[in-house]
């Protein structure tokens, strides 16, 4: 999903938000970059391209009554570790509710980030029903020390984070260099600028059994492109929570704020989405995948 997650992977938190659940981050989307040192990891090279998922709900769950959940996910990843990493990505989704009430949400983000993983870039709006709540506009950079976060919107704001906080690309770029390396748990924190760019979320990555190549076969956008099935991919969930201090950690058991699933293929695209909230859970199938040239390194 990088993480679309990814990343902003996916802003039915906003939905979740209309019917009184706490705001979140959207999670990032599958792709990624090398780490901090900037030095490379299993070689993980991600694949430009286009993808669409379509959205629906899946299961609902608690009190709030939410009947339906439509939407769309469109994913725009280019570039490459030579000249950096962008993603165009937008989610639009319908939720309705037992007593009539429907809420439209509408996020758009645009992120780049270098190809060592030492600047992020990221401007990201959030509309419920046509009108605007949320813009967030920004640049993150890491220095040896600290990782320093200048925002210009929703307001003029400097501040540091720890060092090991990881961007969205470099996040996903880690699980699936742990994958091949047959690891099935990570643990970071992960920065990707979304809610109002004040937030950092701790991370838990589960990696499930390896799909070899031309295993289980796809019947989304993923089975008509003949490359993919040359590709191993991996079940991952990836939960994310609130940042707690040490001693909250030690006296509170910390559910995750949401979880998405899907699985994770070796070049960074995703497919079979499951987006996890408290009261309701959305699948997002992919309906189209367009592979885009890549440009090599010079």
């Amino acid at each position: 999903m990088t993480l679309f997650a990814p990343g902003k992977w996916f802003a039915a938190l906003l939905l979740a938000a209309a019917f009184a659940a706490p705001a979140a981050a959207a999670p990032a989307a599958p792709v990624a970059v090398p780490g901090p040192s900037g030095g490379a990891s299993n070689e993980v090279v991600l694949a430009p391209h286009r993808a669409v998922y379509d959205l629906k709900l899946l299961k609902s769950r608690g009190t709030r009554g939410i009947d339906a959940v439509t939407g769309r996910i469109l994913y725009d990843f280019s570039g490459s570790a030579c000249e950096g990493y962008a993603l165009d990505f937008r989610q639009v989704s319908d939720m309705e509710s037992g007593a009539g009430h429907s809420v439209v949400s509408d996020m758009r983000s645009v992120t780049w980030e270098d190809g060592k993983a030492r600047s992020f870039r990221f401007n990201t709006e959030n509309k419920l029903n046509d009108r605007r709540t949320t813009h967030v506009d920004g640049r993150a950079k890491r220095g040896d020390k600290a990782v320093e976060v200048q925002l210009t919107k929703p307001a003029r704001q400097k501040f540091s984070l720890a060092a090991g906080a990881v961007f969205p690309t470099e996040h996903m770029r880690r699980v699936i260099a742990a994958a091949r390396e047959g690891k099935t748990l990570l643990s970071f924190p992960v920065y990707d600028g979304s809610d109002t760019g004040l937030k950092v979320y701790d991370t838990l990555t589960v990696i499930g059994k390896a799909i070899p190549p031309g295993g289980k076969p796809p019947k989304d956008a993923a089975a008509k492109v003949p490359a993919m099935a040359k590709l191993a991919r991996w079940p991952v969930t990836i939960s994310y929570f609130e940042q707690q201090s040490a001693a909250e950690r030690q006296t509170h058991e910390q559910t995750p704020t949401y979880a998405i699933s899907f699985e994770l293929y070796e070049n960074g695209i995703s497919r079979g989405l499951l987006l996890q909230y408290s009261d309701f859970t959305l699948s997002g199938e992919m309906t189209a995948l367009t592979l885009k040239k890549l440009k090599p390194c010079k």
